[in-house]
């Protein structure tokens, strides 16, 4: 199905260790090791799982026909601020619309929970997210016209008030 548009899909707030975020996490892990090396699987295992947890973080899925195809979290970076983290498309539902519904379900969340800003980053090996954030309207942190590999994680940030 891959190029449909998003359209039936449920949003399903789950925690870390439920078994339909398993795709998420082993998906991302892999995308991350293929991009960056080994040590990337530290990556997934830096934040203790309640940080994806109500009151200051969350997990979501988006799920088609029961099966989870998208996803996100965010967690408190500060008191004013969520921290997106976690983004995740399958590859066979990529370039659908996925991520950016991900994305705004993420923030909407985050507003609701009493975020007035958000923050992330991307790493400067992946393109693809770095052209999502500046579509969605978030305003990078770094030098956009330097070269990604010289810079590291790359930051932006969005008011959501």
């Amino acid at each position: 199905m891959s190029g449909a548009p998003a359209l039936d899909v449920e949003v399903r707030r789950v925690g870390i260790d439920d078994p339909l975020a398993e795709p998420l996490v082993r998906e991302l892990t892999e995308e991350y090791v293929r991009r960056y090396g080994p040590e990337a699987h530290e990556e997934m295992t830096r934040y203790p799982a309640d940080s994806w947890t109500v009151p200051h973080g969350l997990l979501l899925l988006l799920l088609e026909d029961g099966e989870p195809v998208a996803g996100g979290a965010y967690k408190r970076y500060d008191e004013r601020t969520a921290e997106v983290k976690r983004m995740w498309t399958a590859s066979a539902h990529r370039r659908r619309g996925l991520a950016r519904r991900v994305l705004a379900e993420l923030e909407r969340a985050a507003a609701g929970a009493g975020y007035d800003r958000i923050f992330l980053t991307t790493g400067p090996r992946q393109p693809e997210a770095r052209g999502l954030y500046l579509a969605a309207g978030y305003t990078p942190l770094f030098d956009v016209d330097a070269d990604p590999l010289t810079i590291g994680p790359l930051p932006f940030e969005k008011p959501l008030r």
